[in-house]
């Protein structure tokens, strides 16, 4: 019997009862799952995400300061009075070890807390691919969220959930239902690059994927913001071999799973 592989554009395009009993994953490529993914690899003990700025400062003003860090931004921009932005070369060990790191963003927080609905939660990016198809191994329901820019699709997010789609495809352990975004994803992940790198045949240099994600409606944002190498940290491919997970009694995101 199929199960289901289904891609959302949109966090808005994937309705509350889709997700009940399955694995959700965000996908923010630029920037929230790289940052995040970034900072629990640097050894950050936990993220805890909110929606707005109002919220994180409360939240944070609740916990130890030694231990706290507030980090995130709006509008690709950092935010007055944090500790840090959204770049993941910010998150580094020597910052963020063994901190809990209040986090919020214009786009990937939000679409956090849009998957509430699920049975899990993880996030992926790029820099931790191979983990994450690590981690749906067996899921028999798996819903790919892109969180878009500024609640626009952005090709960034669409392009890392064709590779999700087309790599999970050729598990010969699982057949999948697609809906129509997750074909259409994997259409454009084929189209963006040629065989063999879009099989998994050859790694896929850092320049040639930045050189996609630069075109995406985050990219140019970034681009125009001055932060260009936040792309090319975004765009190393298997970086890191963990998977952040939300933990749906806490909030917290920590690091779930190591491949």
């Amino acid at each position: 019997m199929p199960h289901i592989l289904n891609v959302h554009s949109l966090p808005s395009l994937v309705a509350d009862e889709e997700l009940a009993g399955s694995v959700a994953v965000v996908i923010d490529v630029l920037r929230a799952s790289t940052t995040i993914v970034t900072a629990l690899a640097s050894g950050a003990r936990e993220i805890l995400p909110c929606e707005d700025v109002d919220q994180a400062r409360v939240e944070a003003a609740r916990l130890p300061p030694e231990t706290t860090l507030l980090g995130g931004e709006r509008q690709a921009m950092p935010i007055d009075g944090f500790d840090l932005g959204n770049s993941p070369s910010e998150y580094s060990s020597e910052k963020v070890a063994g901190k809990t790191i209040v986090f919020t963003t214009t786009n990937g927080t939000r679409a956090l807390a849009r998957c509430h609905g699920a049975s899990r939660i993880l996030l992926g990016a790029f820099v931790n691919a191979s983990a994450v198809l690590d981690a749906l191994a067996g899921a028999e329901r798996v819903h790919l969220v892109c969180a878009g820019t500024d609640e626009q699709m952005s090709y960034d997010d669409v392009l890392f959930a064709g590779m999700l789609v087309e790599r999970l495809q050729q598990r010969r352990d699982m057949l999948y239902e697609l809906n129509a975004q997750a074909i259409t994803a994997g259409e454009t992940w084929k189209h963006a690059f040629a065989l063999p790198i879009s099989l998994g045949a050859e790694p896929l240099p850092a320049e040639r994927l930045a050189e996609k994600l630069q075109k995406s409606l985050g990219g140019e944002s970034l681009v125009k913001a001055g932060l260009k190498e936040d792309i090319l940290a975004a765009a190393q491919v298997d970086r890191y071999a963990i998977v952040p997970e939300l933990n749906l009694n806490s909030g917290r995101v920590i690091a779930s799973a190591v491949a």
